[in-house]
């Protein structure tokens, strides 16, 4: 079983909901950009097997960095997700963008330079 194989929607928005203020704009942003790219039909399926590895990761409550360390919790998450994008970048178009605007302005607000 590969890690991509141990995520689901379900513990994804979870996860989310529970910690987006606390994770922060940049990693909550990156997990959109790569949530909705997997739900494009046209994303290939070598893309959303790596999308899902790193939202896995992501949701996983065992990871290198503990998430609840204050400030450095989520960097490995950010790298992770950071990593997943730059293999998949094709994938993240205006479309995939504009969602994850929309789910950001509901969570934190109008963002700066995010409209």
């Amino acid at each position: 079983m590969t890690l991509a194989d141990k995520y689901t929607d379900a513990s994804f928005w979870l996860k989310l909901g529970n910690y987006a203020k606390k994770a922060g704009l940049a990693v909550v942003e990156r997990a959109l950009y790569l949530y909705y790219a997997a739900q494009r039909p046209e994303t290939p399926a070598w893309a959303k097997t790596i999308i899902y590895g790193a939202l896995a990761y992501f949701i996983m409550p065992i990871d290198v960095i503990p998430d609840f360390i204050p400030l450095a919790g989520y960097s490995d998450d950010l790298g992770a997700l950071a990593g997943a994008l730059g293999l998949v970048s094709l994938y993240i178009n205006d479309e995939v963008k504009q969602r994850a605007r929309q789910t950001l302005a509901r969570w934190f607000g109008p963002v700066k330079g995010k409209s």
